[in-house]
């Protein structure tokens, strides 16, 4: 049912580096995504602000041109073409707008932010471009489209500066000198460091590249301008909240992360409940739900078919991420070992540093018949694998949210991960008290080690063999909310919370 006009209505500009369907390199596009359309449907208005990259025109409804910008870069002036997509929504007031920025000289490129040869080196102007022309949008929308834009939600270092503009910059029109920010932190592993001596480029005052500031051990830190400059700031989960601020997850950010204090928000992510369901999903052979699991039996033995896997009743281990050892999958290999000595078979799905996937490889090519491996992505083998698989092994270093282990769950696939970030946080741990109070969803490991991994695939195995329990742990988990509707929820709560200590919102769309 379509939302009523409220009262209570805002006025959203989601800026980003990256959102699905239009570009994506990680979790960070199924969450922008996925965000702005759940809040339309909670009766709100968004505007989604990303960078016209080159693959925009031929495969979007882009090419109408909203307004064209004159953005000053180091004595330079750019011309920049703001185009705009509508997409329908079928349950909210508002449909959702795109604003895709185009500057072809700094995004008509084969890659988000890097090619073959690494990343851009270019990036920090790129993005500082992106940031300028954040503004101008909402400068755009409330001098010709006559709309107060309430907050603007931005989203890693890629965006971070457009805080420390509207903080440092004299800017024209009050609609940008009152207008409130939440900066999101999806990794913080990824902080956007430059050279200091290509400060200038920002056209921020010198006095900026300071500790204080956006100097760190003299290089430029955009992220770290975005947390001291936005209005507040936010992350992925409540456990990854806690534990960027200190020094073994902080990325040496952690003293100006603490310095926010209880202003810094922890809210776990969702998932698309529509695309990742098992009872209706498009790319599975066979479809099932918490009452009848039957299509799940089908769907290992069409999976273990595609990976060239005997079709043996043994459990199927699912593997789906970046091979690199913030993943923890340099743990996975060392195990391969004794996990072929038992009566097991592993699905892998995944790319990242070659000498993981070379290693894996080697591993595939010794055990053909125990290791189906695909190098590379591909969404509907994604899909196969989550609903075919047995049980989810996920032993990241440290996950900010995670998402496979929000698929794994929705599909009575059961997880089993490091007690660390969204995973802590999703993941109800197997002991007899919850597993037989119907809360556990899978497994924990605290220790980052081939051992302690090793340890707790050994106990689910054992689990395994009790159908009963195994079974509960399956409902458990396909019954636990993994939906945005929570997520969207507090985040409401949180842009009411930073725009209202100024002003009262409460107006009709």
């Amino acid at each position: 049912m379509p939302a009523t006009p409220t009262a209570n209505c805002l006025n959203i500009v989601m800026a980003a580096s990256e959102a699905v369907p239009y570009a994506k390199t990680g979790g960070l596009a199924d969450v922008v995504g996925a965000l702005p359309l759940e809040l339309i449907r909670h009766g709100h208005r968004v505007s989604l602000v990303l960078p016209g990259y080159r693959n925009f025109a031929a495969e979007r409804q882009f090419g109408k041109t909203a307004a064209r910008f004159r953005i000053p870069t180091m004595g330079v002036t750019a011309e920049v073409t703001l185009e705009e997509e509508i997409v329908p929504i079928t349950v909210g007031l508002h449909p959702l707008r795109v604003l895709a920025v185009r500057y072809n000289p700094y995004f008509d490129r084969s890659g988000l932010y890097q090619d073959q040869l690494g990343d851009y080196p270019d990036n920090l102007d790129r993005f500082v471009l992106f940031c300028r022309a954040v503004l101008e949008t909402v400068r755009f929308l409330a001098d010709v489209r006559g709309e107060v834009v309430d907050l603007l939600h931005l989203h890693d270092w890629q965006t971070a500066l457009c805080a420390v503009y509207l903080k440092t910059l004299a800017l024209k029109g009050t609609e940008l000198r009152s207008l409130k920010t939440l900066l999101t932190l999806h990794n913080v592993g990824y902080q956007g460091v430059f050279p200091g001596e290509e400060f200038a480029k920002t056209d921020l005052a010198p006095a900026l590249f300071s500790p204080s500031g956006l100097e760190f051990f003299g290089s430029i830190n955009c992220l770290k301008g975005g947390i001291i400059f936005s209005d507040s700031v936010s992350t992925v989960s409540p456990t990854y909240a806690k534990e960027i601020m200190t020094k073994e997850f902080g990325c040496g950010l952690e003293g100006v992360l603490a310095s926010r204090g209880e202003e810094l928000r922890g809210i776990t992510n969702g998932v698309d409940v529509t695309a990742w369901n098992p009872g209706t999903d498009p790319y599975l052979p066979a479809h099932y739900n918490v009452a009848d699991l039957s299509g799940k039996q089908v769907c290992k033995r069409r999976l273990q078919q595609e990976l060239g896997l005997p079709n043996l009743d043994v459990p199927l281990l699912a593997v789906i991420g970046r091979l690199t050892p913030q993943k923890g999958f340099d743990l996975l290999g060392e195990i391969i070992p004794e996990l072929m000595a038992l009566d097991v078979q592993i699905a892998m799905l995944g790319t990242g540093d070659r000498s993981m996937e070379q290693q894996f490889l080697a591993a595939q090519a010794r055990h053909p018949d125990r290791i189906g491996l695909c190098i590379g992505f591909d969404e509907g083998l994604a899909h196969r694998i989550e609903a075919g698989a047995d049980m989810l092994v996920m032993p990241s270093r440290y996950e900010p949210c995670g998402l496979s282990q929000l698929y794994s769950l929705r599909y009575g696939t059961v997880p089993i991960v490091r007690r660390t970030g969204g995973l802590a946080d999703t993941v109800i741990p197997f002991r007899p008290s919850t597993a037989q109070g119907k809360r556990a969803t899978g497994f924990h490991f605290v220790d980052a080690s081939a051992d302690a991994l090793l340890s707790t695939i050994l106990l689910a195995l054992q689990v395994y063999r009790e159908h009963d329990t195994w079974h509960l742990l399956q409902q458990a988990g396909m019954k636990t909310d993994v939906s945005w509707t929570q997520a969207t929820e507090q985040y409401v709560r949180l842009y009411r919370s930073v725009i209202e200590k100024d002003r009262n919102v409460a107006r009709e769309c």
